[in-house]
């Protein structure tokens, strides 16, 4: 119920319909980005719940992509209305797109990272634990 009230009020099949027949400007001035702006998370956690569900046991931090492609998205719409990319506006569909993929890579780095360092730590406490 919540993403069709966001999609509503956000005129976002509108939005999504301007893009792909490449009049930016026509969606910029219809979008109601007060509630665009809920969609990203809504969108994001979606993917997440269906991952979790799906996979069996979800690994350590394996939300972290979600997460981090959820504010990409989000920073994304934004700058929607301004921003240029090899001298295009993008507008409000196609920028956040394109932002997700950074934001999926920093958050799957991140999780890398942190498992790292955890399994780091774990070591050097099995290893302090052993010498005692």
């Amino acid at each position: 119920m919540l993403e069709v009230l966001v999609n509503v009020q956000s005129n976002f099949n509108l939005t999504i319909m301007y893009s792909f027949m490449g009049e930016i400007n026509r969606t910029i001035k219809i979008t109601n980005y007060q509630w665009l702006m809920f969609y990203p998370c809504l969108f994001m956690f979606g993917i997440w719940d269906a991952y979790r569900d799906a996979e069996g046991d979800t690994p350590s931090f394996a939300y972290l992509p979600f997460v981090f492609g959820a504010f990409f998205i989000t920073i994304g719409l934004i700058y929607s209305t301004k921003l240029t990319l090899f001298g295009t506006l993008w507008g409000p569909v196609f920028l956040p797109m394109a932002f997700l993929i950074p934001g999926i890579l920093t958050g799957y780095i991140i999780k890398v990272i942190v498992r790292l360092l955890i399994k780091e730590k774990k070591t050097t406490l099995s290893l302090t634990i052993s010498l005692s």
